[in-house]
Formats: C-alpha cells, sequence, structure tokens
C-alpha cells in the first residue's frame, strides 16, 4: 500500500500540476503586462494629443490677443474714446451679432486660416515665370479700381476685418422692381442670361422663346406702368443660350445659340450684322473681351473654345478640349487670359497667344463647371453643379498638372445639381441661383451666403406674388455693378430687381 502511494506521488501527473500552475500563472502575467502596455501606450498617446491642442489653443488665444489689442489700437488712432468711456467687447449696434454667433464656427476657419497664410512661404508663387499675364493692363489703377481689398501680405487680420464688415454690411434681399410683361410665365420662356449694357441703362434678356429683348432698367421702377414693353426686340431661329455686350461699342451684342450660331447684333436697328457658324453643336457660351473690345471667344458642347474678331468672318483659333464646355470668360484685365468650366470638372486657363497647352488646370469640384468670372485680375470664382461655389488664387497654380491648391475657399448653402442658375460677380459681391428658386448672395471673403430670397412665382399682369411652384429654380442673375442690385429671372420667365439692404 505505501508502495502505491509513493508511486502516486511521484507520478508525471502530480509532479506535473506546480508547473503547469506555474506556466498558467506566468501567462496571465505576461497577458495582464501586454495589456499594461497598452494602455499605458494610449494614455501617452492622448497626453501627446491633448498636448498638441493645449499648444494649438496657445497659439490661437495668443493671435487672438494680439489682434485684439491691434483692432483697439487701430480704433482709438481713429476715433480716440472719450473720458469716461466704459470699453466693451459687445459688438456694436450696427453688426449683425445674431448671424456672427450663428456662424462662428465659419468665421473661426477663416480667421485662423487668414493668419496661416501669413507664415506660410511665398515661394511657391516664384513658381510661375509668367504671372505677367495676371497684370492689370493699367498698373498704374491696379489697387484701387481692381481690388479694393488690398492689404499688406503680412496685415491679414486688416483683410479679414474688411470682409468682416462688407459681409455684415447687408443682411437681406428687398425687391425693388418686377417686369409686368403680360404673357404667361412657363417653361417655355426660361431667361437663360441676364446681361447690361455699357452704361448699364439698359439689360438684355434672351432664352428658349428665341428672342432677345432689350428693356430699360429705370423703366422696372414705374409702379403705374401695367405692361413693361421691351425697347427692342431681336428674334433668333433656335433657343438662345448667351448674351453678352460689348463694353466699348455701346449697340453691340453677341449671343450664343442651341445651334452653335454666334451672332453679333446691332441694337440700334435691331438686326444681326455677323454670323459666326464653325462650332458643330449647340453653343452654351459668349463673352467679349473687356481689354480688346473687337475680340470675343465662344464655347461649345462640340468640346472647343473659339476665337473670333467682330471684324473677320473665319475665327482666329481654336482650343480643343476633352470634354463639353460649358462657359467661358475674358479676363477684364488682360486680353490674352480666357478661362472655360468644362463638363471635365475642372477649369481651364489659356494664355491665348498659346492654345496648344492650358496656362493652368483648376481641379476641385465634383461635377460639371457650369460658370466661371474673374473677380480681379487674379482671383477667379466658378460654379458647379455639386452645390459649390469655389475661389481660386491663379497665383498660386502651376503650369502643367492639375492646380488643386489654389483654391482658397468653397461657398456652400444654395441648391444647384443640374441647372444653369447663373452667377454674377460685383465688388468682392457673388450672386447666384438656386434650384429652390431662391437668389444667394455671398461675399467673397467669407463661405456662407449672406442672405437668400426666395423668388416666388409672379403674375405677369398684376406682378404679384401666387401659388409657389416646386419645379421653378432661378435660370439666371446679372448685378447692376454700379449699385448693390441684381436683376434675377426664375425658370418661369419673371424677372424681378433685388437690392441687398
Amino acid at each position: 500500500m505505501l508502495f502505491c502511494i509513493r508511486d502516486i506521488l511521484q507520478s508525471e501527473v502530480v509532479n506535473g500540476i506546480p508547473d503547469l500552475y506555474a506556466e498558467g500563472l506566468s501567462l496571465a502575467i505576461e497577458q495582464e503586462d501586454s495589456e499594461s502596455e497598452l494602455l499605458q501606450h494610449f494614455l501617452v498617446l492622448s497626453q501627446e494629443q491633448r498636448q498638441k491642442h493645449a499648444g494649438k489653443l496657445m497659439e490661437e488665444l495668443v493671435s487672438l490677443e494680439a489682434d485684439i489689442e491691434e483692432i483697439m489700437r487701430r480704433r482709438c488712432a481713429i476715433n480716440p474714446p472719450s473720458l469716461g468711456e466704459a470699453s466693451s467687447s459687445s459688438p456694436p449696434s450696427s453688426v449683425p451679432e445674431k448671424r456672427l454667433v450663428t456662424n462662428i464656427k465659419q468665421l473661426e476657419s477663416a480667421y485662423f486660416g487668414a493668419r496661416i497664410d501669413v507664415h506660410l512661404p511665398e515661394a511657391r508663387y516664384r513658381l510661375r515665370p509668367d504671372r505677367d499675364l495676371l497684370r492689370n493692363r493699367d498698373e498704374n489703377v491696379i489697387s484701387e479700381q481692381v481690388n479694393s481689398e488690398t492689404w499688406s501680405s503680412d496685415d491679414r487680420v486688416g483683410a479679414f476685418f474688411d470682409g468682416l464688415c462688407k459681409y455684415a454690411r447687408y443682411s437681406k434681399f428687398e425687391t425693388r422692381g418686377v417686369l409686368r410683361t403680360g404673357e404667361l410665365n412657363n417653361t417655355s420662356n426660361v431667361i437663360c442670361s441676364l446681361g447690361f449694357d455699357r452704361d448699364e441703362d439698359y439689360f438684355a434678356t434672351a432664352g428658349v422663346s428665341k428672342k432677345i429683348k432689350i428693356f430699360e432698367f429705370n423703366s422696372l421702377f414705374n409702379e403705374s406702368v401695367d405692361i413693361h414693353y421691351p425697347a427692342v426686340e431681336m428674334s433668333n431661329r433656335s433657343k438662345l443660350s448667351g448674351v453678352c455686350w460689348n463694353n466699348y461699342i455701346r449697340n453691340y451684342l453677341a449671343s450664343s445659340d442651341y445651334d452653335g450660331i454666334i451672332k453679333l447684333w446691332d441694337v440700334t436697328t435691331g438686326q444681326a450684322i455677323s454670323h459666326f457658324i464653325e462650332h458643330e453643336k449647340r453653343a452654351w457660351s459668349v463673352d467679349f473681351s473687356e481689354a480688346c473690345p473687337t475680340k470675343l471667344a465662344s464655347g461649345s458642347d462640340d468640346c472647343s473654345v473659339k476665337l473670333w474678331n467682330i471684324n473677320e468672318r473665319n475665327c482666329l483659333g481654336t482650343i480643343r478640349n476633352i470634354a463639353n464646355v460649358c462657359c467661358v470668360q475674358f479676363s477684364p484685365q488682360s486680353s490674352h487670359l480666357l478661362a472655360f468650366g468644362s463638363s471635365d470638372f475642372r477649369t481651364y486657363c489659356y494664355d491665348l497667344r498659346n492654345l496648344r497647352t492650358p496656362w493652368c488646370i483648376l481641379s476641385g469640384h465634383n461635377k460639371a463647371v457650369s460658370y466661371a468670372k474673374f473677380l480681379d485680375s487674379e482671383t477667379l470664382v466658378t460654379a458647379s453643379t455639386d452645390n459649390t461655389l469655389k475661389l481660386w488664387d491663379l497665383k498660386k497654380t502651376t503650369h502643367g498638372g492639375l492646380s488643386t491648391n489654389a483654391c482658397s475657399l468653397t461657398f456652400g448653402g444654395h441648391t444647384n445639381e443640374k441647372n444653369f442658375v447663373g452667377l454674377s460677380t460685383a465688388d468682392g459681391y457673388i450672386a447666384c441661383g438656386s434650384e429652390t428658386n431662391e437668389v444667394y448672395a455671398y461675399h467673397r471673403s467669407l463661405p456662407m451666403p449672406i442672405t437668400a430670397y426666395k423668388f416666388g412665382s409672379i403674375d405677369p399682369i398684376s406682378g404679384k406674388e401666387i401659388e409657389e411652384d416646386n419645379n421653378l429654380f432661378v435660370s439666371s442673375v446679372c448685378w447692376r455693378k454700379r449699385s448693390n442690385m441684381v436683376v434675377s429671372a426664375s425658370s418661369n420667365g419673371s424677372i424681378k430687381v433685388l437690392q441687398l439692404v
């Protein structure tokens, strides 16, 4: 019996129990140590992240304190406070405080983005040896005439302040005039294009009705008039897509149509004096050069941009694109710089002295680029059916390849997914239409809209609002540049004059 017990005690099973226990304990300790190491790693990473955030927050606080002191210094220099005048950090009554609070996140983003730009190296601007293309044709009036928002390169807070003031200057659109034509408002009267003449006394309308109508602007403010008749009416063979006045020869007007024909009209006689017929498909857009008034350009579904001279029958040159061309515009300051938007989601800028390769390609939109407008000699704004507008700094573009970093701001708020809704600029303000049948106003300095105006349906006889049609959209807008008024058209043909107040 003793032998059996001794054998059992000395057996491998019994003797192995301590070994198994020790091994299990060792594994448990290793696992716990691994988990502790993982926890420590997480805590260290969290600490580093918080330290980075704290460092960034401290930098931002220092920047804010410095800029607050600078603004207070400037205010005191301009308007020294009287004795006993209490200082206040609240905004003055003239500033729409509610709008600032509502948009605080976007305002903060714009402010700190402007501050970051101060510290970025400007070496990238030197990448372009051909920046002379962006110069104003009159070097003596660049700053004041082209861009009133000129600040020194390191005074970004001043530029931000200027933009904020211009954003806060207006808060809504008010109706100042309604065009009463006596015609039924329906889709057969869609206005595709609006444009003011050189002196902004008259504006032209054109669209699917195949007619160009010229109206006297001031007549829209005469409420005693039952029907507004056009001063001139010109008929076309096909639907019209665009019109553009010549800024030098006051009575000259160019049009583009669905047959691909570009026409030059003499508004005085009401007759077409030239036909340019080299496009093979529908032409979407036409534009006169302000710097060289005898030159014009057109863009078409045939994937080409054609250059014309009013004194010559044949085109001067052709730019071949890989996709449909939706819009064209000359730089107001250079007869050599032309921009056009394309259905391949990109905007192309060409130096017209070299038609073989683009001067730059702007990439950033997610759908077709329907409009392109110059804000000044170095800044372009584009509209797309991706529901956005984009602001481009042409100084930051590169020759060859895509200029993806040239976009300085993206505007959003309006709806635009399938239609041409119009785009117009004046003195840094931007107006565009929306498929919600609204007119939106932006300022170039901030990404959110200043205001939006619900267009509504208009009775063609009375000029009064009638029941809303959800299928309507704003189809065209045009600033009257010497005022804060914009002429806008809805897709049923109704036209209003709106004023920012």
